[in-house]
C-alpha cells in the first residue's frame, strides 16, 4: 500500500466536508433540510440565469472548439492508436454520464410535464402532448452532453498532450490560476468537486434503487421495504467495487458493454412489440419541435413572474434550471472519465462524439419508452397518470412494463439492466474519486485500496441518509454546492484554449525555425 502517493489535504477534505453536511442532517434532519431547501429555492429562482448562460455558452464554445486548430490536436501523440474501439468507448462514456436514471425519467418524465406543462399550456391538451415527447430529450439532449464535455478538455490535455499523470480538476485551471492550484485553492477546488459527485451519486441512488426495488417485487413477490433497498444498494455496491477494482479494461469496459446490449433488447423489443408507428412518428416529430424551439426552451426563465398580476408556473426552475445544476454537480466527474477515456483520439472526435453519442443514446430512450408510456396514456389502454399519483413513479414504470408480452421477461431484464447501469455510474464515479486524491496515477490506474474505500463510501452515506429520509436533502445541498463550479467551468475553459493556444503557437515557431534552417540560401550562380 502506497500511501505516498494519496494527496492526503484533499482525501481528508473532502471526507470532512461531506461528514460536515451529512451528520447535521441525521441528527437534525428537519432543521438541516429547511436551511438547505430555502438555499436551493434561492439559488434556482435568483442565480438561474447563471445556470442557462452555462448551457448555451458551453455548447457555442465546445462547437467553436472542435471545428478550429484546437481541434485537430491528438491526444497522444500522432502515433498513439485509440485505446478503446468506439462502440466500448461510447458505451462506457453513456453509462457513466447517464446511468439508471435513464430508465427512470425516460420512461416518466412525459408524465410531470403532460400533468403541468410549459409555457402555461392546458395540462393534457395537444401543445402538452407535445411538449410532454419532447421537453425530456431537450433536458438530456446536446446542452447537458455539452456542460459533461466542456471539464474533459483542459483534462484530456494535460494529460494526454502535456504528459502530466494527474487527474485533478485543480491542475486543469493551473494555465490561469498558477501556483495558486497548489495550495488551499486548490484542495478547495476539488473538494468541492468530490463533494458535488456524492451527493450527485445520492441522487442517482435515490432514482435508481425504489426502482429496481419494485422490479425485484414483481419479479419475486417480496415486499418492498428499506430492507430490500438497503440490500438492493449492497448487491450494486458489490458489482461496482469488483469492476473498479478490477480497472478500465477487464472491469467497466466489461460491464459497460453488457449494459448496452441489455439496453439495446430492451429498447428493441417495445419499439417492436409496443405502438411501433407511434413511437416513430413522435419520436421524429418531437426532435423537429426540439429543433425548432431550441433556443426559446434553452434561454426561457419567466421574466414576468416577478411582476405583479403574472402567474408563475415555476417549470423553468424547477426542471431546466434544476437540471442544468444537475449536470454541473456531474460534469467534472464525468469530463475526468472521458478525459482518461480518450486516450488516441482527436479533441474534436472527443467533443462530437461525447455530444453526438450522448445525445443519440438519450433520445433512443426517451423516444421509445417515454412514447410507449405515453400512447398506454393517451389511448386508455392504462392509466399512468392516475396510477402514478397514487403509487407512486417507480412502480409506475414497473407496471408500465407489465402491459407489454412476456412481461415476466421483460421486467427481469429491466431491472438487470438498472441494477447494472447503477453499477456502471458508480464504478466509474469510484474511479474517478480515487484519481482525484492521488498526486499522480501510475501506469494509468489508481491505487486499487483508494478504489474500494470510494466504492464503499459512495454507499455508506446514501444508506445512513435513506433511513432517516435525508437522501434527497443531500442531493439539494450537493447542487447547492456545486454553484461555484459554474466559476471553475469558465477556469477549466480558458485554462484550455490557454493552453493548446501557447503549445500551438510554440509549435508553429518551432517548425518555422527548422524550415528556415533547412533552407539555406542558395548560392547564386554567375
Amino acid at each position: 500500500m502506497n500511501r505516498n502517493l494519496i494527496d492526503w489535504p484533499t482525501f481528508i477534505g473532502a471526507l470532512f466536508i461531506i461528514l460536515a453536511v451529512s451528520l447535521p442532517l441525521m441528527f437534525f434532519p428537519e432543521a438541516g433540510a429547511e436551511v438547505i431547501n430555502a438555499a436551493n429555492t434561492f439559488m434556482t429562482t435568483n442565480l438561474g440565469v447563471f445556470y442557462i448562460l452555462l448551457g448555451i455558452s458551453a455548447l457555442f464554445f465546445l462547437l467553436y472548439v472542435a471545428f478550429s486548430k484546437h481541434g485537430k490536436i491528438k491526444l497522444g501523440g500522432r502515433e498513439v492508436k485509440r485505446e478503446f474501439n468506439t462502440f466500448s468507448w461510447a458505451a462506457m462514456l453513456f453509462s457513466a454520464g447517464i446511468g439508471s436514471s435513464i430508465l427512470y425519467w425516460g420512461m416518466i418524465e412525459w408524465a410531470y410535464y403532460y400533468q403541468g406543462p410549459p409555457f402555461n399550456a392546458e395540462p393534457g391538451s395537444r401543445a402538452a402532448i407535445e411538449y410532454a415527447a419532447s421537453y425530456g430529450i431537450f433536458h438530456w439532449g446536446p446542452v447537458a452532453w455539452a456542460i459533461y464535455t466542456l471539464p474533459a478538455l483542459p483534462i484530456a490535455y494535460f494529460y494526454y498532450v502535456r504528459k502530466k499523470p494527474v487527474l485533478k480538476i485543480s491542475e486543469s485551471v493551473r494555465p490561469v490560476l498558477g501556483k495558486v492550484v497548489d495550495g488551499p485553492i486548490g484542495v478547495l477546488i476539488d473538494v468541492l468537486f468530490m463533494f458535488g459527485l456524492m451527493g450527485g451519486a445520492g441522487t442517482t441512488l435515490a432514482l435508481g434503487t425504489p426502482m429496481i426495488a419494485e422490479g425485484v417485487s414483481e419479479i419475486t413477490g417480496i415486499p418492498v421495504t428499506m430492507g430490500l433497498q438497503a440490500i438492493i444498494m449492497l448487491v450494486a455496491t458489490a458489482i461496482f467495487a469488483l469492476s473498479s477494482y478490477s480497472g478500465l479494461q477487464r472491469g467497466i469496459k466489461f460491464l459497460s458493454d453488457i449494459n448496452i446490449w441489455l439496453a439495446l433488447f430492451i429498447l428493441g423489443f417495445i419499439f417492436l412489440f409496443g405502438p411501433t408507428l407511434f413511437i416513430g412518428e413522435t419520436t421524429v416529430t418531437s426532435l423537429g419541435i426540439l429543433i425548432d424551439d431550441f433556443f426559446r426552451w434553452a434561454t426561457w426563465l419567466e421574466p414576468l413572474a416577478n411582476v405583479d398580476g403574472y402567474e408563475n408556473s415555476g417549470f423553468p426552475e424547477s426542471w431546466t434550471v434544476f437540471y442544468w445544476a444537475w449536470w454541473l454537480v456531474y460534469a467534472p466527474f464525468v469530463g475526468l472519465f472521458v478525459a482518461r477515456i480518450s486516450r488516441g483520439r482527436t479533441i474534436r472526435e472527443m467533443i462530437l462524439g461525447t455530444m453526438i453519442w450522448g445525445t443519440i443514446g438519450c433520445v433512443l430512450f426517451f423516444g421509445i419508452l417515454g412514447n410507449y408510456g405515453m400512447y398506454l396514456q393517451i389511448s386508455g389502454s392504462f392509466d399512468v397518470i392516475g396510477f402514478m399519483n397514487e403509487y407512486g413513479a417507480p412502480a409506475t414504470i414497473i407496471e408500465i412494463l407489465n402491459q407489454l408480452p412476456i412481461s415476466g421477461v421483460i421486467v427481469f431484464i429491466f431491472t438487470i439492466l438498472a441494477l447494472i447501469f447503477l453499477s456502471t455510474t458508480f464504478d466509474s464515479a469510484s474511479y474517478i474519486l480515487a484519481s482525484v486524491v492521488q498526486k499522480h496515477i501510475d501506469m494509468g490506474e489508481p491505487l486499487r485500496w483508494n478504489r474500494l474505500f470510494w466504492a464503499f463510501t459512495l454507499l455508506l452515506l446514501p444508506m445512513t441518509l435513506m433511513f432517516i429520509g435525508g437522501l434527497e436533502t443531500l442531493q439539494t445541498a450537493s447542487i447547492v454546492a456545486g454553484f461555484p463550479v459554474l466559476f471553475i467551468m469558465f477556469l477549466l475553459a480558458w485554462s484550455f484554449i490557454k493552453a493548446s493556444g501557447e503549445d500551438l503557437k510554440a509549435h508553429r515557431e518551432y517548425r518555422a525555425n527548422v524550415i528556415y534552417i533547412e533552407r539555406k540560401p542558395e548560392k547564386k550562380s554567375r
